[in-house]
């Protein structure tokens, strides 16, 4: 474990770093004047060029840099240029969103992955077939078209989930999980196809294996062969694809958030990009690649209990 962990902080340092570099080198390059933004049309060049530097954006960008980095180390990630609101406390209010819609998400691929996988390795046929079919669907399928279909279908046509927005857990747990059903199953069922088809392959696998043989003809019922030797077995993989999964879904919270109006990372990402608010940007980043970084450690962690050959 203390092996994992040491090279898990080698790869997560060098990794924040560049990103976090990158981040604000992009947002710097971006055409158009944050002070004028913030401004208005309206302003006169002086009271740009004053804004300008207050917000530090007369200095050269090392330097600006330097500054932010030194104060994002004692955990001081600024203010937003538009608001004026401490960049930590936004993002600390809206991060339990995003979660949830991932944390949702990861649910619906996981469960509904590996049964279609399981049934498609048992019954094969066309049922086989038709899981190789929504696979491919559901890799093409853009995320924000499906949304759309199930906001026309389920919340237009049936009303039966709200269009948008999003209620806090503490206000109304039922009425949380009703805002959160569209976007979570906008990201989820097609996240469901490479669950599906890993499933699939690697049961396939595990049960030409001799072991299962051996274990049938001991008399051994076909339900324990399955779930405690073959899913096991067959794992492995699966968790890695499922790594591999979250990350993707990082990216269809912005899409997701937008679509539903709802209050969360990915949202405020598009519109601190919109606004040039470059600290809010650096945050949000920050925030995504170390979520990633953690979510892809709790990976490594689980699939090294899952395969002892790693632990060896």
């Amino acid at each position: 474990m203390h092996r994992i962990l040491f090279r898990w902080l080698l790869g997560a340092i060098p990794v924040v770093f560049g990103v976090s570099v990158l981040t604000f080198v992009l947002t710097s390059l971006v055409p158009g004047d944050p002070g004028r933004t913030i401004l208005g049309a309206n302003a006169s060049p002086a009271q740009v060029k004053a804004l300008d530097a207050q917000l530090g954006l007369d200095h050269p960008l090392p330097v600006r840099y330097w500054d932010w980095l030194t104060a994002a180390l004692q955990g001081n990630l600024g203010d937003s240029m538009t608001s004026g609101v401490p960049v930590s406390d936004q993002l600390g209010s809206r991060l339990g969103v995003t979660l949830s819609l991932i944390g949702g998400a990861i649910l619906v691929a996981a469960v509904a992955g590996v049964a279609l996988g399981v049934l498609s390795a048992l019954k094969g046929g066309r049922l086989g077939r038709a899981v190789d079919g929504i696979s491919l669907i559901g890799l093409a399928v853009p995320n924000f078209w499906f949304g759309l279909v199930l906001m026309s279908v389920l919340a237009v046509q049936l009303p039966v989930f709200p269009v948008s927005g999003y209620v806090p857990f503490t206000d109304s747990p039922i009425q949380w999980f009703q805002s959160l059903v569209l976007p979570v199953l906008t990201l989820g069922v097609p996240a469901t196809a490479p669950v599906a088809k890993q499933t699939r392959d690697g049961v396939l696998t595990q049960l030409d294996r001799e072991y299962v043989r051996v274990l049938r003809a001991r008399g051994i019922p076909e339900r324990s062969v399955l779930f405690r030797h073959v899913l096991r077995n067959a794992a492995a993989p699966i968790v890695t694809v499922l790594g591999v999964v979250v990350v993707t879904l990082f990216g269809g919270t912005v899409l997701a958030e937008t679509l539903f109006v709802m209050p969360g990372l990915g949202g405020l990402a598009v519109t601190a990009a919109q606004t040039q608010d470059i600290p809010m940007v650096q945050g949000v980043a920050l925030v995504f690649t170390v979520t990633v970084m953690l979510i892809n450690l709790l990976i490594e962690v689980v699939y090294t209990m899952l395969n002892p050959k790693v632990r060896t």
